[in-house]
């Protein structure tokens, strides 16, 4: 917990917190609507993530905010209690809200990571989803080989085959996250299934960067097709094998980063 004597009210207390100088109430426009406190809470979960408020740092109290983005109190309220659920912040009765250390972060929760991925260490976010699709991926393939139901088979499929036939960028990217997802869920275990409903968001920023860092669809689309193959004809070593190639592959692209 920050030491209580660090919070102060009134002129200083935004420079204190780190709130940019050029928020100002034209910032407002942004939180109109029934939402207004999930609007403010990405607001200020956004800037957390992305280091303006560093752990330990004491936020601003409820009028401050109020003054800042010309909103009510009782929606700054919200959006701080939606920030404490996610394990972003803390808060005390005198002292305030302050920012949690990261390690306490929620990273599974959909809004977090969202923020995490436009975070400026873009480097250490791909990282960690690569490193944890290389712990989780591998195996869920080869239980996919064993288990997959026609139906999942066809989803699988049909996102790979759409990912070939992708006019775009984006068509491509969420085609892929579909095959990973789809993958996931026949895999048959029902812990894999909302982990992968909750790092969509997360595999939609890596492949959208990967893709464009290889720059060779035809050979990633061949390891696609290489894991849908054997996961089809039911092939558990061989779609394990073919993912970790993929993995590989996606790795170089990682590797290409900042050179």
């Amino acid at each position: 917990m920050p030491d209580r004597n660090s919070s102060k009210e009134g002129v200083g207390a935004e420079q204190q917190a780190g709130i940019p100088a050029t928020l100002r109430r034209a910032d407002a426009t942004r939180f109109a609507g029934s939402s207004v406190h999930a609007s403010l809470a990405s607001e200020i979960g956004l800037r957390i993530v992305r280091g303006d408020y560093p752990p330990g740092t004491i936020l601003p109290n409820e009028t401050k905010w109020a003054e800042t983005f010309n909103v009510s109190r009782s929606a700054v309220r919200e959006a701080i209690k939606m920030l404490m659920a996610k394990s972003l912040l803390a808060s005390r009765p005198k002292i305030g809200s302050w920012v949690e250390p990261r390690e306490r972060w929620n990273l599974l929760d959909r809004d977090v990571l969202a923020w995490y991925a436009t975070a400026p260490d873009r480097e250490m976010f791909l990282r960690t989803v690569q490193e944890f699709r290389h712990i989780i991926e591998p195996e869920a393939s080869a239980f996919a080989a064993m288990r997959r139901t026609d139906a999942q088979m066809a989803e699988i499929s049909q996102a790979c085959r759409e990912m070939g036939e992708a006019a775009s960028l984006q068509e491509r990217t969420h085609a892929d996250t579909r095959f990973h997802l789809a993958i996931l869920r026949a895999a048959g275990n029902d812990l894999l299934v909302p982990l992968g409903v909750l790092i969509e968001s997360a595999l939609d920023h890596l492949f959208a960067f990967t893709t464009v860092q290889v720059n060779d669809h035809d050979h990633a689309q061949k390891l696609h097709e290489a894991i849908e193959k054997n996961i089809r004809l039911r092939r558990p070593a061989a779609a394990r094998n073919a993912v970790h190639k993929l993995l590989e592959n996606t790795d170089q692209g990682i590797g290409r980063w900042r050179r």
